[in-house]
C-alpha cells in the first residue's frame, strides 16, 4: 500500500469527470434539465447522492471543467456536513425528551420510536437525577408525548400507560 492511499476494497481514482477516494465518489453528470454540469456525491454504502451540486463549464462553455483535489475535498466536506445534519434530525424525530420534577428529584422521561417494519413501537422510559433508570416500558407507536402526559405518569408512579 502507497503512503496516504486509504485501505479499501477500491482503488482511488482521479479523473477529470470522476473521482473516487476514503469511501466518496464525486461524478460530474450533466443537470437533469440537460443544460450544464452538476456533481453528485456518494457515500459508500448509500445508494442515493449525498449531495448533487451545480458543477462548472471549463473554458470551451461546452464541457464541464475537470475535477481537482481542492473541489473534492470541498464537496466531500458539504456532502458530510448533510449526512451530518440529516441523522441528527432523524433522531431528533424518533426521540422525545422532557425533564420533569416531582417531589425533589429530576426525571428524563424520553419517548423513542422504534421503526420496525412490521411493528413500529416506542419504549417510554425515565431516568432519575442520578442516572438510574427508574422505568421503561414498551408503548404503542402512536402514544401522545406531551409535557402532560409526562407529568402524569412521573406522578403516578411510572406504571405501564
Amino acid at each position: 500500500m502507497r503512503y496516504g492511499q486509504a485501505m479499501s476494497d477500491e482503488p482511488d481514482i482521479m479523473e477529470p469527470g470522476l473521482w473516487r477516494k476514503n469511501g466518496w465518489t464525486a461524478r460530474v453528470v450533466r443537470n437533469e434539465d440537460g443544460d450544464g454540469w452538476a456533481v453528485e456525491i456518494h457515500k459508500k454504502g448509500i445508494s442515493e447522492p449525498a449531495l448533487v451540486s451545480p458543477w462548472v463549464m471549463g473554458r470551451d462553455k461546452v464541457n464541464p471543467k475537470p475535477f481537482d483535489s481542492n473541489a473534492f475535498a470541498t464537496f466531500v466536506k458539504t456532502a458530510s456536513e448533510v449526512l451530518d445534519r440529516s441523522a441528527r434530525q432523524r433522531d431528533q424525530a424518533l426521540k422525545k425528551k422532557l425533564a420533569i420534577a416531582w417531589e425533589g428529584r429530576w426525571y428524563d422521561v424520553t419517548l423513542e420510536l422504534v421503526p420496525d417494519e412490521y411493528e413500529p413501537y416506542s419504549v417510554l422510559a425515565a431516568v432519575d437525577d442520578s442516572g438510574a433508570t427508574v422505568a421503561s416500558h414498551r408503548v404503542d407507536a402512536k402514544l401522545a408525548f406531551n409535557r402532560d402526559f409526562a407529568n402524569a405518569w412521573v406522578r403516578g408512579g411510572f406504571q405501564a400507560p
